[in-house]
């Protein structure tokens, strides 16, 4: 447990914790799980960006777009980088072999780049609802908890990894079917049939799931629920 909770940590979140000392497949499952756990200061950081900014009588958008950076930096962007290499990937060709190459360069082409501005733009006019409020500030930082269940999706044991090296051959296949339609309804539903629609298409695209697709799967799922409360 130790172990996965330092990678959950170590991998998730820009806060300094320890190396795990060995990294097995029981060792990424668990950091998988513990993925929402893992992720509470940043949920944290998100309702108290939300709640002063509305104390202070700040407009709300700024304030949500605040609160969109402020996550970003509290993981060190990797997942916005994973959602443009995922973009860009989609976008480069037919050939399975020249997506995966055109995603490992870790270069933001225009597909990319749209995909971010969008996604973050989406979760900036969302937080805008949960601005001022102690508890809708609150149910913004659990969502961005919750928000991680969609790692349960991408490494389930339906889903291939598209490369047999990388970050996917250690996580995937590992979190059983269950858990994985638990994360789903985690994500309020829309959130999971969002996530389960990318790694259907990024599986048929690329032959499996890559480090960049949980990145994309994450960021989405959080767009997505965001959006989906602020309506309700």
């Amino acid at each position: 447990m130790g172990d996965a909770w330092r990678l959950a940590v170590g991998t998730l979140t820009a806060l300094p914790v320890a190396p795990p000392r060995q990294v097995t497949r029981d060792t990424a499952r668990g950091a998988m799980l513990l993925a929402p756990l893992a992720v509470l200061p940043l949920g944290a950081l998100v309702a108290a960006v939300l709640w002063l900014g509305g104390l202070a009588d700040l407009p709300p958008l700024a304030v949500a777009f605040v609160a969109v950076g402020a996550l970003a930096a509290g993981t060190r962007a990797l997942h916005w980088d994973g959602l443009s290499d995922v973009a860009d990937g989609l976008t480069a060709s037919y050939d399975r072999e020249r997506s995966l190459a055109v995603m490992k360069t870790g270069t933001s082409g225009p597909a990319g780049v749209v995909a971010t501005v969008v996604v973050a733009g989406v979760q900036a006019a969302a937080l805008t609802a949960y601005v001022g409020s102690a508890h809708l500030a609150v149910l913004a930082g659990a969502l961005v908890c919750l928000s991680r269940c969609a790692l349960w999706i991408t490494c389930c044991t339906r889903v291939p990894a598209a490369r047999p090296d990388g970050l996917g051959s250690t996580y995937t296949r590992t979190v059983p079917l269950p858990l994985a339609a638990l994360g789903g309804m985690l994500l309020s539903v829309t959130g999971g049939l969002a996530v389960v629609a990318l790694v259907r298409r990024t599986t048929r695209r690329f032959g499996g799931v890559t480090g960049d697709v949980f990145g994309a799967a994450i960021e989405l799922a959080l767009a997505t629920t965001l959006l989906t409360w602020a309506w309700l």
